[in-house]
């Protein structure tokens, strides 16, 4: 093993394509593993090496992505026998560019440090295509030092990445990203089917909000692209996922004693569309349910 080796564990929707562009423009060699093997086939033509384990990753790289489904995942991978934390040693960095609670993630830290390990949360924010282009946005929570030490390998995958303070911070900052455009999803919902029934089409409504104050990139990308071709595909940012960060917002509304009630609205709504049976696609699905 030298200090030029990386690893990476998780290769689903954005994984892959974050993998894919670390491997390509580190110059370094990729340790992957994830329980899809035809993932690793696609990215051996990029030169990424196949680990057997997660084990097997953390035995080969000094610097270690985890971009995983939910911090419980990684929580479990973290502490299981055979994981993580079992196999982590000094020196060693594990950033996890999943979105995990802010408490489970300063609780990581603190067993990683035991170890002599780094552990710095480095959640991602945009789309797929944005990951396969590399111009995600990455919110850190770590020192200084340690921001300026894998920033560069961040920068393989993102075009804009800010230090947001200590462990836990960029998990923070991520959480309220999402709080803010689920909200705002639900609003574009509720204005597209006022609009409608008042009679307004709904493309010219949106295209005249996206000149005025209230243009916002939910309008743009989840409103013009996902709500009025009604086009919610699933292996995309689906109800799901989005109710899991949106339970990690009310997990820190509630612990900061923060009364999150349009917060709560959203999540009925999320309940609403998993109850029909659309858990699956793409959240702004939702408006489907208002629309009627």
């Amino acid at each position: 093993m030298t200090t030029s080796t990386l690893g990476f564990i998780g290769l689903g929707v954005m994984g892959e394509p974050m993998c894919r562009n670390l491997a390509r423009k580190s110059g370094r060699t990729v340790h992957a593993h994830d329980l899809d093997r035809l993932v690793l086939q696609r990215l051996a033509e990029d030169g990424v090496a196949r680990a057997g384990c997660a084990a097997a990753v953390m035995a080969a790289a000094d610097t270690v992505f985890l971009s995983l489904p939910s911090g419980e995942v990684v929580h479990q991978l973290a502490h299981q026998p055979d994981g993580l934390l079992a196999h982590a040693r000094s020196g060693q960095t594990v950033v996890d560019l999943s979105t995990s609670p802010v408490d489970s993630t300063r609780a990581l830290a603190q067993a990683f440090a035991e170890k002599g390990t780094t552990f710095i949360d480095a959640p991602v924010a945009r789309t797929r295509a944005a990951a396969e282009a590399g111009t995600l946005s990455v919110m850190v929570g770590a020192d200084a030092a340690s921001f300026e030490r894998v920033k560069p390998l961040i920068a393989t995958f993102a075009t804009d990445i800010a230090l947001c303070g200590p462990v836990g911070c960029g998990q923070v900052v991520k959480i309220l990203n999402n709080m803010v455009l689920f909200e705002t999803v639900v609003a574009l919902a509720e204005a597209k089917a006022i609009g409608e029934r008042a009679g307004v089409d709904p493309t010219l409504l949106f295209e005249t909000l996206s000149k005025g104050s209230a243009d916002s990139f939910a309008l743009r990308n989840h409103g013009m692209k996902a709500m009025l071709p009604d086009e919610f595909p699933e292996r995309a940012f689906s109800v799901r996922y989005a109710r899991k960060d949106l339970a990690y917002a009310l997990k820190l509304a509630q612990d900061t004693g923060v009364d999150a009630r349009s917060a709560r609205i959203v999540d009925t709504w999320y309940q609403a569309a998993i109850d029909a049976g659309l858990g699956d696609q793409y959240h702004p699905v939702i408006s489907q349910l208002i629309s009627t």
